[in-house]
C-alpha cells in the first residue's frame, strides 16, 4: 500500500477481539494502515464488552489503557461540531464526524447500513466491511499479513489454522483467500 491510510475502526469492529487483534497487528510496524477512533467509540466498545459479553470493568479498563499506550495517535477529538452535519444513521454520526475531522478516508464497520455511500462520498469517506478491507490489504501485502497472522497465532498459543478457524466466524471470505494462498 502506498503511504499509511487513516482508517476509523467502529465499535463493532473493536469489540470483536480476535478481529481487532488482527487489525491492530496490521497497524503495528511495518504499518499497513493507521487506526483511528474517538472517545465515544471506545465508550461504546466498553459498553458492548461489559454489557453484552460480560467482561469485568477491570478488563475493559486494561484494554483502554493498552490502546492508549500502543496507539496514542489513534484518538480523534474535536469532531463534535461536525456531528449535526452528518446525514448517516443518527447513532453513528459521531463515527462519520470523527472520520471527516480526522482525515480518514475509510470507516471499517459491520454496520454498512448505518453508513450509506450517499452520506459519506461528499466527505471523501468510504465505508468498508472488515472482510473486504482485510482481503484488500492481503492482496497488496501478502507476506507482511501472513507474518503477522502467524505471530498472532503463536502469541495466542494456536496454529495458524486455529486462528483462521476463529476468524472464519466474522471474516470467512478473508479466511478463504488466506487459506487458498497458503495451500499453493
Amino acid at each position: 500500500m502506498t503511504g499509511t491510510p487513516l482508517v476509523v475502526l467502529d465499535a463493532c469492529v473493536l469489540a470483536n477481539l480476535s478481529l481487532c487483534d488482527t487489525l491492530l497487528r496490521l497497524a503495528e510496524p511495518p504499518r499497513l494502515f493507521e487506526p483511528k477512533w474517538s472517545e465515544e467509540t471506545i465508550r461504546e466498545t466498553t459498553r458492548t464488552l461489559e454489557l453484552k459479553l460480560g467482561w469485568p470493568h477491570s478488563l475493559t479498563a486494561h484494554l483502554e489503557k493498552e490502546l492508549r499506550a500502543h496507539f496514542s495517535e489513534a484518538w480523534i477529538s474535536g469532531y463534535e461540531s461536525l456531528i449535526p452535519r452528518m446525514t448517516n444513521d443518527e447513532k453513528d454520526r459521531h463515527v462519520a464526524a470523527a472520520a471527516v475531522h480526522g482525515g480518514a478516508a475509510t470507516i471499517l464497520t459491520f454496520n454498512l447500513r448505518h453508513f450509506r455511500p450517499e452520506h459519506l462520498t461528499m466527505w471523501g469517506v468510504r465505508v468498508v466491511h472488515p472482510q473486504s478491507f482485510l482481503i484488500e490489504v492481503f492482496r497488496q501485502e501478502q507476506a507482511v499479513v501472513m507474518t503477522k497472522l502467524e505471530q498472532q497465532a503463536g502469541d495466542r498459543g494456536r496454529t495458524l489454522r486455529q486462528l483462521l478457524d476463529i476468524l472464519n466466524a466474522t471474516v470467512p471470505e478473508f479466511v478463504a483467500v488466506v487459506s487458498a494462498a497458503t495451500t499453493r
